[in-house]
């Protein structure tokens, strides 16, 4: 798999003149609501240009020369590059949700409960299905949130469950197996240690566990142990994808629609490209220009949450690079101050 490092630096910022802009943006609006080449005569009827095709089409001609536009065939139309994309993502306006959509949003977050997992993966179903995209949504880490609580509970006297809850809101359980058969007393009482050991840490932290080899401390250090493997190499992040099925809707391409689910089906790879363009200062990443080459036909826009103003996930959409730019980068940038909001009163009650 081809993948790169890209920069925000490459990205062309220079202006086009007036005439130049106004041409590209009306091809590159006409291109996403048709997905068809777009021709200088339709260009001259729906562009605000006082101009004629003729005219247009020269000045098609030297966009297409300068990397903005292509010409699929001879006969063909113009359809916009990368370049052009990014240029028209670079001057586009702050969209705005339309009403509906931000009433939709608002009811979403006053309605939904339950532990951080779920709440993000109703986020994502809920984000895919406003904006007909691919979502995803990568959820705070919990190995930087502090222990709430811990709970042993005794299934039998060679398993017991670990219940961990964390600041940020998730909940983990895992399966302790110690290597000394535990009455329900001394589970009871491990379970007291475990809190007064654990509460208040987090999971870099480093404990002092009791060294004695009575059956407790055995249990409290094995129960610790468990806790602490946990910790996953990705950093603990969740990632929970909305409407992967979308993505037969958007690309033609039977190898393109192959490559992007390939992509989505890997986890640690979604976090490592959503995490990448945000250490770009990037909000939206186009083609290449995320490094990623199995989704060089794919724009992504991404939104950061963040919980007391730290970094703790990001909300993002992923579609072709004809996408509805201006209402995705709204809508991604809504639910991710939503989700910030949720987070923090959470945080509040806990």
């Amino acid at each position: 798999m081809s993948r790169r490092a890209s920069s925000k630096n490459e990205t062309d910022t220079s202006d086009l003149d007036v005439r130049k802009a106004t041409i590209l943006q009306a091809v590159v609006v006409e291109h996403i609501d048709t997905a068809q080449p777009v021709g200088s005569t339709a260009v001259a009827a729906s562009a605000d240009l006082d101009v004629s095709p003729a005219t247009v089409r020269s000045e098609m001609v030297t966009l297409e020369r300068e990397g903005y536009l292509a010409q699929p065939h001879t006969s063909a139309g113009r359809v916009p590059t990368d370049k052009g994309y990014r240029y028209f993502v670079d001057h586009l306006k702050s969209g705005v949700l339309g009403e509906a959509q931000q009433v939709q949003i608002s009811d979403f977050f006053k309605s939904v409960r339950g532990e951080v997992e779920g709440v993000l993966e109703q986020t994502s179903i809920m984000l895919s299905q406003l904006t007909n995209y691919t979502s995803v949504v990568v959820g705070p880490s919990h190995s930087h949130s502090s222990i709430l609580s811990v709970q042993l509970v005794n299934l039998d006297s060679r398993h017991h469950l670990l219940v961990t809850v964390f600041s940020d809101g998730s909940v983990t359980k895992h399966s302790v197996l110690p290597t000394i058969e535990a009455s329900h007393v001394e589970v009871t009482e491990a379970s007291r240690q475990l809190n007064a050991l654990l509460i208040g840490t987090t999971l870099d932290s480093r404990v002092q566990v009791p060294s004695r080899d009575d059956h407790v401390a055995i249990l409290v250090r094995e129960s610790v142990s468990v806790l602490h493997a946990q910790k996953p190499t990705t950093d603990g992040e969740q990632v929970f994808i909305g409407g992967s099925s979308r993505v037969a809707e958007a690309f033609d391409g039977v190898e393109t629609v192959r490559k992007v689910l390939s992509i989505l089906e890997q986890e640690l790879l979604v976090v490592s490209l959503v995490q990448d363009i945000l250490d770009q200062g990037l909000s939206v990443a186009i083609g290449s220009e995320h490094g990623f080459e199995p989704l060089s036909s794919c724009a992504v826009i991404v939104a950061p949450v963040t919980i007391d103003g730290e970094p703790a996930g990001a909300v993002g959409l992923l579609g072709p690079t004809r996408m509805k730019y201006r209402e995705a980068m709204a809508a991604a940038r809504v639910v991710s101050e939503h989700l910030t909001n949720h987070f923090a009163n959470e945080e509040d009650h806990a």
